[in-house]
């Protein structure tokens, strides 16, 4: 049994917290507004986020970031790309640095393209540190429902104490050392959902939706291979198995955004209209920043940016992808 505290009451962060709490762990789940963290206390569920999901009893919902990392054994931080800058920047003297780090966070710091890991470096220092990663909505992760994910680390016995933490009998882990590309499978992943999401908004098919995530992918891989992420990392649970879950189910917030873009609505409007953050919305920008930085051809990407950040129409950005002219499969 360890203790945990969960940084992040959103329905990621719940659906982790109640995983560990209900392998034994006692967890501490995080909150930043009273009220929410009230009602959690005293309903035992999240109702926000995950209605009708009972809380184990070793998850103690708390606002207390100092009661919370009292004694941790494990920070995990399930935040917002942008929440989490902020979180660093203002809690970093209080975060301890002898306790391992674990980040369920997808997408990178705004106008700099910084992952994850770069960032919790810059504000921590050289701390144990892994990234969990791969195809789970945080609904059917609460419910139990089995899944499979991947652990990164540099450290290959903390990826293995955090897969043992999480692994389940409906819950499998495993682990890497590839941090890099399981950070940019992540990240980017929902940049190529929204892509998706406009694909079958447009009623384009299955064939187009295959061909968008199979295409995605080469994209990814490029970009891995000029960074110096392994090729089998994006063939993996945080590569391919994120990717399809993302691109294909309308659980993912990503892909319900580019439905709306394809039916017309602003971006500010359809993000109004989910109510929750879009990872990918913020991620197109540090896309195409990398693609650039990198010199890597990424044009599905680069379109999405275009839509969202250039004033494109997603007709004109479809109409730009279906003009390319042919060329080799080859990456």
């Amino acid at each position: 049994m360890m203790s945990v505290a969960v940084i992040g009451a959103g329905s990621w962060g719940t659906a982790l917290a109640m995983l560990l709490a209900g392998h034994g762990n006692q967890v501490q789940l995080v909150g930043r507004d009273p009220d929410a963290v009230r009602e959690m206390h005293d309903q035992r569920e999240n109702r926000r986020y995950l209605p009708g999901m009972r809380f184990p009893d070793a998850l103690t919902p708390t606002c207390d970031l100092s009661q919370a990392l009292s004694g941790a054994e494990q920070v995990w931080l399930v935040l917002p790309s942008g929440a989490l800058e902020t979180f660093l920047r203002e809690h970093a003297d209080q975060l301890p640095r002898d306790v391992g780090y674990v980040s369920a966070s997808k997408g990178f710091q705004s106008g700099k393209a910084r992952r994850i890991s770069e960032m919790v470096a810059d504000a921590l220092g050289p701390v144990r540190f892994a990234v969990l990663s791969g195809p789970t909505f945080a609904g059917e992760v609460a419910a139990g429902a089995p899944s499979a994910v991947t652990v990164a680390s540099e450290d290959p016995g903390f990826a293995k104490a955090v897969a043992h933490v999480v692994h389940g009998p409906r819950f499998r882990a495993y682990t890497t050392d590839d941090v890099l590309g399981v950070e940019l499978g992540g990240g980017l992943k929902n940049v190529l959902a929204i892509a998706a999401g406009v694909s079958d908004g447009f009623a384009f098919g299955a064939n187009a939706r295959a061909a968008l995530i199979t295409r995605g992918l080469a994209e990814l891989i490029r970009l891995g291979d000029a960074m110096g992420a392994h090729r089998e990392t994006f063939m993996g649970l945080a590569g391919l198995g994120d990717l399809v879950l993302t691109c294909t189910d309308n659980q993912s917030r990503n892909r319900r955004f580019g439905l709306l873009l394809a039916e017309g609505l602003s971006k500010d409007e359809a993000l109004q209209t989910i109510g929750q953050s879009v990872e990918g919305l913020q991620a197109a920008a540090e896309a195409k920043r990398l693609a650039d930085r990198y010199g890597v051809d990424m044009p599905i990407m680069t379109a999405v940016n275009h839509v969202l950040f250039e004033g494109w129409s997603a007709k004109d950005a479809v109409a730009e992808l279906l003009s390319r002219s042919p060329r080799s499969e080859g990456l």
